[in-house]
């Protein structure tokens, strides 16, 4: 069982030159990487660094969200939010990201987007490697550039 870890996913201006700074900052060169779009899979200190190319974005944060080990860990997370009256939408065999997730958005009113995401990756998308710029995949990730709503996200409070 993969160890969870947190994921903070971001809008940059230029992809490029933020892959080049962040690989510098964490030694390590990304664990994924599609045209917009770069992840870096950190050990030490565990994070999913989760970068968007998304120049008309008017925040730098994209989304916040827990990498799970497991659907049975997205499950639980689940539950417990269920128990504690907290909306949330759930997402299963979503293709998002350049991956396969099953996931859940819980409402957190107190963060810039409103939500954090939990999820596991169940597969790589290689379809979306080579879907054109006009794809619902390519623009997935991107969130809305105007509303900054989240990463591949219904808005929370769909249970």
């Amino acid at each position: 069982m993969t160890q969870s870890r947190l994921q903070l996913a971001l809008n940059v201006v230029d992809l490029d030159a933020a892959v080049e700074r962040y690989t510098a900052v964490f030694a390590v060169a990304p664990a994924k990487r599609r045209p917009g779009y770069a992840n870096f899979a950190l050990a030490d200190p565990p994070l999913k660094l989760v970068l968007f190319e998304n120049p008309k974005a008017t925040s730098p944060l994209n989304h916040l969200g827990v990498e799970v080990g497991s659907t049975d860990d997205v499950r639980a997370a689940g539950d417990r939010f269920a128990e504690r009256g907290l909306a949330h939408t759930v997402a299963r065999d979503d293709r998002c990201c350049h991956a396969v997730q099953d996931k859940i958005w819980v409402d957190v009113p107190d963060v810039p987007l409103g939500a954090w995401e939990f999820y596991t990756v169940l597969a790589d998308d290689d379809a979306a490697a080579s879907t054109s710029s006009d794809s619902v995949e390519s623009g997935c990730c991107a969130g809305d550039a105007v509303t900054d709503v989240p990463c591949c996200g219904a808005s929370a409070g769909e249970a």
